[in-house]
């Protein structure tokens, strides 16, 4: 397998490597180092090794230059600015220490400090002038460089038309050659391994995944190629949109998708959207994001020596207070703002959001929507929790009342259901979700919860209070036959075994489950996940 990322909070990259490891597939996980220095762990019996990852194609020719027109006496990009700031500051931490010196002269208790009170004044007008000087040429640096970074300008507009024009699906070379950093760190780590089936995750690694496989085949080798789409790169918000970056991305996954012999994805609704964009000869196979729920032996993964807490005792509230969970990322598109906003009517409810990442305090986007509670006078109501191991998620929600998906209209969130729905419904948990397609559509069918308008403050705190009288009638969806079997990481691993066995019939899977819903296995054949 090959990752973009450190493989740790990346929930279904852990999920197939460890499931494929199980099945008897002897896997390797590489990913990105965030250290520069190789690391190695065991995941399960399969085992992650991070890579050293440089990134020197990652930054643009023209950051490297001058830019007159916006910034005429701004600093060189050289890292002169830094300096010069830094200089300044020390000069004026010098100047208050003399002064205090001065002071203390003055009160007879030391020596007068070199120059003088009358040089010492001087001294201060001047770092006070050159502090002013320093800031404007440092803000114009910064001005001309965030205004460069978004790559809308005339000039930028046509470069990135040319090259689309000339180049088509090879324009990512000249639009985004970062993604060649991908390849100079992972692919010769790849051909040493000489893998039989590549499994390459999402949109970055599809390259490097192909690339591989070509090579592999000039040399006489029958390498299969896994592709597992995460997302639907043309839906992606908005904010992706301007520039070249998204343009340069879907040109790349559109050159690699057809070296790829299975393609797999999230949903139905993706599979059928990367079935007509890329034109591909089948439609993809859908494994969905589902909870693991199997009882393993958790010991050599990041958090598994952590014993299982609950929400509701984190948030030390007691059974009697009413409780909303919110699990996952905070950002505007996440709509997660309706929650806060409701607040102030919902005048005995409580939020529990479990996004904060591993081993930071908070994020941009968090500080935004607890300022945003600050002010609506809630932030008492309002808990910011870590998040906790994927395997611990539903049993660590289950002591809320209900469960919160606010997500907003993007192509997206429509078309698929996400972890964090299947991780809610193994908790047993009443929702309230917005009406994107796919999940809405799930809840009317199921009852397991109640559906508002996206963003719509008033009917999100109707549903809220439905699901609150009683929720008793919406946990009774839980109890249909086979439903919550349907919706688990096993039964998603089966059907990835299918695949794999399909692409590889000659290395046929051999061993039975252990009690602790391990497999004993013989096998020997060699998987290679890479994932984006």
């Amino acid at each position: 397998m090959l990752v973009d990322n450190g493989v740790i909070g990346d929930s279904r990259v852990q999920k197939v490597a460890r499931s494929a490891a199980e099945a008897g597939w002897d896997v390797i996980l590489l990913g990105c180092s965030p250290t520069g220095q190789l690391q190695t762990w065991q995941l399960g019996r399969a085992e992650v090794r991070l890579v050293p990852f440089p990134q020197p194609l990652a930054k643009k020719r023209h950051e490297f230059r001058r830019v007159f027109r916006r910034g005429p006496l701004a600093y060189p990009p050289s890292g002169i600015a830094e300096h010069r700031a830094q200089w300044v500051r020390a000069w004026r931490a010098d100047l208050r220490v003399r002064a205090a010196q001065l002071a203390i002269a003055r009160r007879g208790e030391g020596p007068v400090p070199p120059g003088g009170a009358r040089r010492l004044r001087l001294e201060e007008q001047a770092a006070g002038v050159l502090k002013k000087w320093v800031s404007f040429r440092y803000w114009q640096l910064t001005s001309a460089q965030r205004a460069r970074r978004r790559l809308e300008g005339p000039v930028d507009r046509f470069y990135t038309w040319f090259w689309s024009a000339v180049q088509g699906e090879r324009s990512w070379r000249r639009l985004e050659p970062g993604l060649w950093d991908y390849e100079l760190a992972f692919g010769p780590v790849i051909d040493e391994l000489a893998p039989d089936l590549i499994h390459a995750h999402d949109y970055r690694m599809v390259g490097v995944g192909a690339r591989a496989t070509v090579r592999a085949r000039a040399a006489g080798r029958d390498v299969k190629l896994v592709w597992d789409a995460h997302e639907f790169l043309p839906g992606l918000s908005s904010a992706t949109k301007r520039g070249r970056w998204l343009k340069a991305h879907v040109a790349h996954e559109r050159e690699y998708a057809p070296f790829a012999d299975v393609v797999l994805t999230v949903s139905e609704g993706l599979a059928e959207l990367l079935k007509e964009s890329h034109g591909l000869a089948e439609l993809p196979t859908v494994v969905m994001n589902a909870p693991d729920v199997t009882v393993r032996d958790r010991s050599t993964e990041s958090g598994g020596d952590e014993p299982v807490s609950d929400i509701r005792t984190r948030c030390g509230l007691g059974p009697e207070t009413p409780l909303l969970a919110y699990s996952g990322g905070i950002a505007p598109v996440r709509g997660v703002d309706v929650m806060i906003d409701a607040l102030p009517t919902l005048t005995d409810v409580h939020v529990a959001l479990v996004s904060l990442p591993p081993g930071r305090r908070s994020s941009a986007s968090i500080d935004t929507l607890l300022a945003r509670a600050a002010r609506l006078g809630v932030a008492d109501r309002v808990h910011l929790l870590p998040y906790v191991p994927h395997w611990q998620v539903s049993e660590f929600l289950s002591t809320a009342n209900a469960a919160v998906s606010p997500l907003v209209h993007l192509t997206n969130h429509e078309i698929a259901l996400s972890n964090k729905f299947f991780e809610y419904s193994q908790a047993r948990l009443p929702m309230v979700v917005s009406d994107v397609r796919t999940m809405a559509a799930t809840v009317r069918s199921t009852g397991q919860g109640e559906v508002f308008r996206a963003q719509d403050v008033t009917d999100y705190v109707r549903a809220v209070r439905a699901v609150l009288a009683d929720p008793a009638r919406y946990r009774a969806a839980y109890d249909r036959p086979g439903l919550l079997e349907s919706w688990t990481w096993e039964a998603q691993a089966r059907t990835l075994e299918q695949v794999y066995r399909r692409l590889l019939p000659a290395r046929p899977p051999s061993g039975q489950p252990d009690t602790s819903g391990h497999l004993v296995t013989t096998g020997t054949r060699r998987t290679l996940e890479t994932t984006g």
